[in-house]
C-alpha cells in the first residue's frame, strides 16, 4: 500500500489503523512491503481508503507466487 493513498485520503498510520482494527506497526510494515496484508485486511483498508482491493495489491505488488500470500 503506497503511503501516498492513506495520506490522500487524510488518514495518519494511526487513524487507519484504528479504522481497520489493527496495528500501528502493522500499517507501517505493510507501507515498507515487510508484511503482506491478508485478505480481510485488505478488504478493511479498501473500504477505509475508499479503492478497490486490485487497486491496493496492485500497489503492493503482490502475485500469486508471492510466497507471503
Amino acid at each position: 500500500m503506497r503511503e501516498d493513498k492513506a495520506r490522500g485520503a487524510g488518514y495518519s498510520q494511526k487513524k487507519l489503523a484504528d479504522i481497520a482494527n489493527v496495528e500501528q506497526s502493522t500499517i507501517k510494515r505493510i507501507e515498507l512491503r515487510q508484511l503482506a496484508p491478508t485478505l480481510d485486511l485488505l478488504i478493511s483498508l479498501s473500504r477505509a481508503l475508499a479503492l478497490e482491493v486490485r487497486d491496493l495489491v496492485d500497489d503492493l505488488g503482490i502475485t500469486n507466487s508471492d510466497p507471503e500470500v
